[in-house]
This record gives C-alpha cells, sequence and structure tokens, in this order.
C-alpha cells in the first residue's frame, strides 16, 4: 500500500492530466451518443419498418470486438481522439436506442388518445407527453451508456488519444502493480461519477408530475448544478482552445507499446526538444506495427524507431535478408519509392526475437539452443504475443526451419506472458534480446543456431516531407547514431520494467549521461 501511495504522489500530475483527458472524450462520446441514439429511438417508433433493420444493425455493430473496430476506423479517421470517440458512440447507441423505443412505446395508449382528442398534433404529443413520461426510461439507457463509455475509452490508449488506458497498458507492458491499480482506480471512480452525475440529470430534466417510487418529487441542489455547469463548460472551452488554437512548427513522435518504444521516443522528442525550435509533440504507446504505419502513413506522426526485419518482413512483405547492411540499404531505398519514408542512422543495437525458457526447465532438458528446444516441444506450452505467432519470421516460419511443434500454444501480449512461464502456466515464451524482463525474471535465452532470425536494428523512420520541411531533424536525431549498444538498451529497459523508473525520465537520464542535452 505504501509504495502504490508513493507511485500516486510521485505520478499525481500526470495521473490528474490523463483522467482530465479520459473525462473529456467521455463527455464528447457521451454527448454524440445521446444527439444520435435519442433520435434515432424516436424515428424507429414513427416507422415501423425501419425497426428492425436499425436495431440488427446496431445489435451486429455491437458484437463486433472493440479493438477489431478500431483498427477498421484508423485507416479512414487516423489515430487520436476521433476514431477513439467514434468506437465508444458505436458501442453506446444500443441501449439508448432500445430505451428510447421501450419508453415510448410503453405509454398508455389512452394517454395518447386523450390527446388526439383534445387537439394535439403528433409532434405536440411526442414533445409533452411521450418523452417527458419516457424520461426515467431513456435516462436508464443513458446512463448504462454512459458508464460502459468510461471504460471503453481505456482503449483511446492505443491510438494514441490519452486517458487512463495508458496507464493501464503500460502498467501491464512493465508488470507494474501499482501503474495499473494508478489508471484503473481512478477510471471506476470515474465511472462511479458518471453514474452519481446522470443519475441527478435524470432528476433534473424529469418533469414535475413524475414523482420517484417514494412519492415525493426529489430535487437537486443548486450547488450540483453549478458544479456541473462548470464541469461541462471546462471540457467545452478546452476542447475548442485544442480545436482553434493556431497552429505552431510542431513534430510529431510516435512510438509502439513496449517498454523500449517508450524509451526510444522519449530519446527523440527530448533531442529534438532541447536542439531545435520546433514544438514536439508525443504519440506514444500506439498498438503494434500496423497502427504505427497507419498512422506514420495519414502524416499523423512524423517519425518513429523501427526494425529493419520489421520493416523488411511486415511491413514490405518481403523474404528475410541476414546481412545487416543489406538489409538496412534495401529497407530504406524500399520505403522511400513505397510510402516516402526514410530512416536515418541505425542506433547501434540489434533487437532481435529470440525464444526464452525457466531456466530450470531448460536445465532439466538440456536445452541451450531452438535446435534442443525442438527434440521436446510437444511436451511444452509456448505464450508467443499475438503479432509472433502469426509473423513469417516468428512462430510460422520457425515450424518450417526447425520443425518446431509445440503441444499448446496460448497467445498474449506484453508481459502477460512473462508472468504466465514464471507461474509455469507455459514454459516457452517469445522476446526481443533487449527486454530487460528477460534481466528481471531470469530466463535463459534460447540461441538461434540456424541463423532463422533477421537483423532487427533498430533505426529512426522519418517521413521524407518532414525532413524537407525541417531539415535541421536529421542531426539532431542522428545523435543517437551509434549510442546504444545491446547490453545498455538492456538496462535500460530493465530499469523501466524491473525498477520501476518511468521511461520518459530512464531516456531523459540516459541522454544527459552521453552528454546530448543539458
Amino acid at each position: 500500500m505504501s509504495s502504490f501511495l508513493e507511485f500516486i504522489v510521485s505520478k499525481k500530475e500526470q495521473i490528474l492530466s490523463l483522467l482530465f483527458q479520459h473525462a473529456t472524450l467521455t463527455f464528447w462520446a457521451i454527448i454524440a451518443a445521446i444527439l444520435i441514439g435519442v433520435p434515432l429511438g424516436i424515428l424507429i417508433t414513427k416507422v415501423k419498418s425501419i425497426r428492425k433493420p436499425i436495431i440488427g444493425f446496431i445489435n451486429i455493430i455491437q458484437a463486433v470486438p472493440s479493438m477489431a473496430l478500431l483498427g477498421l476506423l484508423i485507416p479512414f479517421l487516423g489515430i487520436g481522439s476521433k476514431p477513439a470517440i467514434i468506437m465508444v458512440v458505436i458501442y453506446s447507441l444500443l441501449p439508448i436506442v432500445k430505451n428510447t423505443y421501450t419508453g415510448l412505446t410503453n405509454i398508455d395508449p389512452t394517454l395518447i388518445e386523450s390527446a388526439r382528442g383534445i387537439g394535439l398534433t403528433r409532434n405536440q404529443i411526442l414533445r409533452l407527453i411521450q418523452i417527458p413520461l419516457a424520461l426515467p426510461i431513456i435516462m436508464a439507457g443513458v446512463r448504462i451508456s454512459a458508464v460502459t463509455a468510461v471504460g471503453l475509452m481505456t482503449l483511446a490508449a492505443f491510438i494514441g488519444a490519452g486517458g487512463l488506458g495508458y496507464l493501464v497498458f503500460s502498467g501491464i507492458q512493465t508488470v507494474n502493480n501499482n501503474m495499473i491499480l494508478a489508471g484503473a482506480i481512478p477510471s471506476c471512480i470515474l465511472a462511479l461519477l458518471v453514474d452519481y452525475i446522470f443519475g441527478k440529470i435524470e432528476v433534473l430534466v424529469s418533469p414535475k408530475g413524475i414523482a420517484s417510487p417514494d412519492g415525493k418529487k426529489k430535487k437537486v441542489s443548486i450547488g450540483f448544478k453549478v458544479v456541473l455547469v462548470i464541469l461541462a463548460s471546462t471540457m467545452i472551452i478546452t476542447s475548442a482552445s485544442k480545436l482553434f488554437a493556431p497552429k505552431k512548427d510542431t513534430i510529431v513522435v510516435g512510438s509502439k507499446s513496449f517498454t523500449e518504444q517508450l524509451i526510444l521516443g522519449n530519446m527523440v522528442a527530448d533531442l529534438l526538444e532541447a536542439n531545435t525550435d520546433l514544438n514536439v509533440d508525443r504519440k506514444l504507446n500506439l498498438n503494434g506495427s500496423s497502427v504505427m504505419l497507419s498512422a506514420i502513413n495519414s502524416k499523423e506522426v512524423d517519425v518513429y524507431v523501427d526494425y529493419i526485419g520489421t520493416l523488411l518482413i511486415s511491413v514490405l512483405d518481403e523474404p528475410m535478408i541476414n546481412d545487416a547492411d543489406k538489409a538496412y540499404s534495401h529497407v530504406k531505398t524500399s520505403i522511400e519509392n513505397k510510402f516516402g519514408l526514410t530512416m536515418l542512422d541505425p542506433l547501434g543495437f540489434n533487437n532481435t526475437y529470440t525464444l526464452a525458457m525457466n531456466p530450470e526447465v531448460a536445465s532439466k532438458y538440456n536445452i541451450k539452443s531452438i535446435s534442443d528446444l525442438t527434440k521436446f516441444s510437444k511436451n511444452f506450452t509456448i505464450s508467443p504475443t499475438m503479432e509472433f505467432e502469426n509473423r513469417d519470421d516468428g512462430l510460422k516460419g520457425m515450424k518450417e526451419v526447425y520443425g518446431l511443434e509445440f503441444g499448446n500454444i496460448k497467445a498474449m501480449d506484453g508481459s502477460l506472458r512473462y508472468t504466465a512461464i514464471d507461474n509455469n502456466e507455459c514454459q516457452v515464451i517469445d522476446a526481443f534480446s533487449t527486454d530487460g524482463l528477460l534481466k528481471a525474471f531470469g530466463l535463459t535465452v534460447l540461441k538461434d543456431d540456424k541463423n532463422f532470425f533477421p537483423p532487427y536494428h533498430a533505426a529512426p523512420v522519418i517521413r521524407m516531407d518532414t525532413l524537407e520541411k525541417y531539415p535541421e531533424v536529421k542531426d539532431v536525431i542522428n545523435m543517437l547514431s551509434g549510442k546504444l549498444d545491446e547490453t545498455t538498451m538492456m538496462e535500460l529497459n530493465y530499469k523501466v520494467d524491473k525498477l520501476n523508473e518511468s521511461p520518459e525520465k530512464v531516456a531523459n537520464d540516459y541522454l544527459k549521461e552521453q552528454g546530448l542535452i543539458k
């Protein structure tokens, strides 16, 4: 408990900032869902023929996994808040539409007939009778959607929109329970607060003639109304200020979602901030190569660090090249011609894939290389990342080259696989050779005795039009060239993964040690 409290105190500014981001994103998603869902619910009560198709379509969309929906939205909307808000809006529609329809259609027909009898038009009946009587049921749907929206918005961190999900997923990546709790607890509190607020709003908007179950009309204090107006105004003004703020010369630095990438992303950003007059925007912790490539192709990211092997196999979809210099030259030329990107000088380390085992299990079977593992692989369970399981330079290709056939495959992302092997839920995992968690968990790294894995030297990837606009960026980022070897990178990762230092601090401290920034 004491370590958690210390973490909260040390990270209070970041937590509060992410909490406000999360609340603002959720606010706009809920508002949009209400503005779409309630009219849609009214429409299907008026036009019976479209009720089943619309409800059916919303049900189908609801069944699509949230991460898959985000992936489908990225090519059209890029990364950031837009796809995150739209994803949450889509998942929030069903309770609002259904409850609006149910509330409007369950009103006593004699009331409607009486209203017609005194000469009210259809619109007047809807506005003066149906909606007021249906409001409690409509608000119940809104409350369900609002609370659900808070949880769904944690996924916004995967596409660079921020929010409390950044802490949750960073904590999972680094096996840092304090960080996970620092994101999860405020998210739970926010969900409860949202439910409370919408409960009060329900009372506020309910007509005077509709009483609570105890027969009395509840009142909402003036203080609550003032606080509600202030909160809504703050979010609107903040969003508007960002939307209409004058654009400065800004370069956007991105990164993928594991420890090493967060460190390298912060290094690049710190160098640019210290050595140029550019405004630097950090869109770190993006989920995987496909999201990263979509972001840089849509010009929402200008520069990030990638690996030659990843670009060769996953991006260019070309055969492996085992010679590091040839691979670098080929990838650099290819991405310039195909994507308008270029690679700067390599950073100095090769973060290749590897397989790792619990040392006791490896010792028991005398397994030192991947060829040794092949003899016993059917007795073992492997927990690779989902990306590694399906890559040609991953498990898929290793089956052909090494003949590996595991008894069971339990794919999982991030540091969860380290927890799994530590609990003996699996015996083999994939890893990067510079992973700090290899050292933290004391795992045995198996030798790639058939040289299956291509070179994965790290190098910055940057848009060519960005370099044309800001040519000084090239020399600044190339200050990192040759400054990192495998041992150094593993140690930096270890500081984050085991010693619980932040990637920002680790990156900044190292740059100062090397004299690259003051």
